[in-house]
């Protein structure tokens, strides 16, 4: 896409690898596919579109109606409904919202997915993910590897695993959100419901929103413009509004750059444009090696020192895990804490 244009959200979120199967078909696990066109076109939810912006309204009718502890209880989620016999203990997740949503409950995964950009657990968590075992990448799930840990709950998105969903199905209950990103919130809650901990998924989010009102307070009509940059392998992201950074500084709020306030996942630029990235506070991240993206050439280029935000000191790296990639509410904190320590020192 040329430099400048506004991004859907096709080219960061693609499909996983296919291993055959179509999406929404049920199995033995007890899940049964949408019907009716309740589950929204996927090349719509990635790429904009009617149903790309309306993803958190269709995500209200997601969860269960059982009561806490209850089971077995029926959840609605993106691909249909599927049956949870009884509470799960052997939870695979496949992206890293999942993963940030149930650690942060106090469950250890049996298996995990990597990133394309790190093979390792996100730092943030390794003190609490546990010892999962690999099955593959977000991108190219192996089905196989998740059938030996015989789990009893698989945790994903539509929009990543469409594909997989009827093989996922009949290894384990799964339960899919429609996609990770903007709507991590509900995702939140939609994951906690497998457990019956949506109460504990509430309270955590509560405690976020106070903590970003707080930092709001602290500045008072004191708000910094907000950058979020990312440097990833062939392009260069200026994260706006319907991203993870985006809601965060929305609930403090801070206002992020003109460019930037679009209903997308990001606007992307050139180096020769990086100058539209210009703020009061500008904080990259790198996806992956930084020698695999532009990042050294744009940080040492020419236009880069004639920014505002880099003349006066506040062009700073932050932790492209949490920043960009964490997508539930432990790494949500963990960038607040950030942005606390950055704009509102002291409060």
């Amino acid at each position: 896409m040329a430099g400048g244009a506004v991004l859907g959200l096709g080219g960061l979120l693609t499909a996983c690898g296919s291993s055959g199967g179509s999406g929404g078909s049920g199995g033995s696990s007890g899940s049964t596919p949408a019907g009716g066109g309740s589950s929204p076109n996927q090349k719509s939810v990635k790429q904009g579109g009617d149903d790309y912006a309306a993803v958190i309204e269709r995500m209200k009718g997601f969860g269960t109606d059982a009561a806490p502890g209850v089971y077995p209880r029926t959840l609605r989620h993106a691909m249909g409904e599927t049956v949870l016999p009884a509470r799960p203990t052997r939870v695979v997740v496949l992206d890293t919202g999942e993963l940030d949503n149930v650690v942060a409950l106090g469950i250890q995964p049996v298996g995990i997915v990597y990133t394309d950009g790190s093979k390792s657990l996100p730092s943030y968590l390794k003190d609490k993910a546990g010892s999962p075992a690999a099955v593959g990448t977000i991108n190219s799930l192996n089905l196989e590897a998740i059938a030996a840990l015989k789990p009893d709950l698989i945790l994903g998105s539509q929009l990543r695993a469409q594909d997989q969903y009827a093989q996922l199905s009949k290894i384990a209950p799964t339960v899919f959100s429609l996609r990770p990103g903007y709507p991590w919130k509900q995702n939140f809650l939609l994951n906690a419901s497998a457990f019956g901990l949506e109460a504990e998924a509430r309270t955590q989010l509560d405690a976020y929103q106070a903590a970003a009102a707080a930092i709001g307070a602290k500045l008072g009509d004191k708000r910094p413009t907000i950058t979020p940059l990312r440097f990833m392998p062939g392009r260069t992201r200026l994260y706006a509004e319907l991203s993870f950074i985006g809601t965060i500084l929305t609930d403090v709020p801070l206002p992020q750059p003109g460019i930037e306030q679009v209903k997308e996942l990001a606007v992307e630029v050139s180096p020769e444009q990086i100058d539209k990235a210009d703020a009061d506070w500008i904080f990259y991240g790198v996806y992956g090696s930084p020698s695999s993206t532009n990042q050294d050439a744009v940080l040492g280029g020419a236009l880069w020192k004639t920014l505002g935000a880099v003349k006066s000191g506040q062009a700073r790296p932050v932790s492209d895990e949490t920043w960009f990639l964490g997508l539930g509410v432990m790494a949500a904190n963990v960038v607040l804490n950030d942005l606390k320590g950055f704009v509102a020192p002291g409060s």
